[in-house]
């Protein structure tokens, strides 16, 4: 499958906004916390271009995923693919890349992801194990090979 990161622009927040509540609405749900203002909004107060890719695939926005610097590594945040190129190694590919960046850095890299959350396979099949865990998060780490 053909894939392009590209810096994010601020006009990228509202289709990011929009992709974030398709991907977050089941966990959401499942989890009794899905608020369609909330998810929106809660991307749009912390919608950083500087740090956000853009994941384009087939001359298209697919996605996008944020690698925010923080003191002891880097945040991975906003990771979200459009449901329809879910499950086809478009997620996996775009990860292991940022990751063989990060390895380079040297850094170490958290993110969360919400309980029950398929995702979780993909991190942990990415070397990422949980640090720790509450009833709606599992913050997850992995340090840089």
């Amino acid at each position: 499958m053909d894939w392009a990161l590209r810096s994010a622009r601020t006009t990228d927040i509202e289709p990011i906004a929009e992709l974030r509540a398709i991907v977050m609405r089941p966990d959401l749900e499942r989890l009794g916390r899905f608020d369609p203002h909330r998810v929106r909004q809660r991307l749009r107060d912390s919608f950083s271009p500087k740090h956000t890719c853009v994941i384009e695939s087939g001359g298209g926005f697919a996605g996008c995923v944020t690698l925010r610097p923080a003191a002891d590594g880097q945040w991975l945040e906003h990771f979200y693919l459009d449901p329809r190129l879910q499950g086809r190694g478009l997620g996996s590919t775009v990860l292991g890349a940022l990751l063989e960046r990060t390895d380079a850095e040297g850094a170490t890299v958290r993110l969360d992801v919400l309980q029950g959350s398929p995702a979780r396979r993909l991190y942990e099949r990415h070397g990422f194990a949980v640090e720790t865990e509450d009833p709606v998060d599992v913050f997850m780490v992995r340090a840089a090979r």
